[in-house]
């Protein structure tokens, strides 16, 4: 009879050794999911006379594999001048249009923006806003435009870019790793 008594005292012993153990806080991190970008907005703005302005857009509100995307083809900047340039990104798949360019502003130490030209295009960009550890954004920056010439703009959003791998502060995406968020390749004319 002394086994039968104890038994009950173990079976309980075991399942509280059971639940304690499987309410232990293995529940998995939440997902912090990217944000869907439909529109990428590009706005050159002479410095030399504001009321020139040139905007560059890609809207693709099906996604990837859908319908194709409509680019601003090409974009028209002058030679030799210099433009300030602001870049915004939406989603416009929810109505009203989530304008992504805010989480990307939050989050600057996250993100940063790219600017590639082809080579022989005379394009330079600066950035001109910097994230809290004083390392570059690209939401707004500067344009210098050499003499004409042809080529293609590549513009990427990358997500925690390793910003202070080489070259990446000066505007180089090679070494910045990271998660692309969009890429576009804009056709440019310097004319």
């Amino acid at each position: 009879m002394k086994n039968i008594s104890k038994f009950p005292s173990f079976v309980i012993l075991l399942f509280a050794f059971i639940t304690i153990i499987g309410c232990d806080s293995d529940d998995p991190e939440p997902v912090n999911e990217e944000e869907l970008i439909t529109t990428l907005t590009v706005t050159f703005v002479d410095r030399g006379d504001s009321n020139e302005t040139i905007v560059a857009t890609f809207t693709d509100l099906d996604g990837p594999g859908g319908n194709d995307p409509v680019i601003t083809d090409p974009v028209t900047l002058q030679a030799n001048k210099s433009y300030s340039v602001v870049v915004a990104f939406l989603n416009e798949t929810e109505s009203p249009a989530e304008n992504i360019t805010e989480e990307v502003s939050e989050e600057s130490d996250e993100h940063q923006v790219f600017f590639v030209p082809s080579s022989g295009l005379n394009f330079s960009y600066l950035y001109s806003d910097k994230d809290a550890n004083d390392l570059p954004l690209g939401l707004l920056g500067f344009v210098n435009i050499g003499e004409a010439s042809t080529g293609t703009l590549e513009i990427a959003l990358i997500h925690e870019p390793v910003k202070t791998a080489q070259g990446v502060a000066d505007g180089d995406p090679t070494n910045a790793g990271g998660e692309t968020d969009i890429n576009v390749s804009f056709n440019l004319v310097i004319q």
